[in-house]
């Protein structure tokens, strides 16, 4: 926990290779404080076929999910900070977001917690 899940147009691999985006997105991650660095992952999932507000533009977006009990201003600050080093990794790209999603606590469950 956290999970972080890049959706993106293939394209934008011409720019910059996959493990550029996973380590940015984990610092991203690590340099809020709200995470072990060790416990941070990060996959991406690339897409041929999409299209955004009915054109084809290259795009990013972060899923971010988190076990519950952050403040609102923890979570926009997570989000902003994924955009922002994402924007700055990839300025050609017009479409860049994140959203941060909570786990609770009551029904998660990992094989730790078996």
């Amino acid at each position: 926990m956290p999970h972080f899940l890049v959706d993106c147009s293939e394209s934008i691999f011409e720019f910059h290779a996959e493990d550029k985006i996973i380590k940015q997105v984990h610092l991203a991650a690590k340099s809020t404080g709200l995470f072990d660095e060790n416990d941070i992952k990060v996959r991406v999932n690339s897409f041929k076929k999409y299209s955004t507000g009915n054109k084809i533009e290259d795009f990013i977006h972060v899923f971010s999910h988190i076990m519950e009990g952050r403040s609102n201003e923890q979570k926009e600050n997570l989000s902003r900070k994924i955009v922002q080093r994402l924007t700055s990794l990839f300025p050609a790209v017009p479409n860049i977001g994140s959203n941060v999603t909570e786990f609770r606590n009551a029904d998660y469950c990992n094989r730790n917690r078996l």
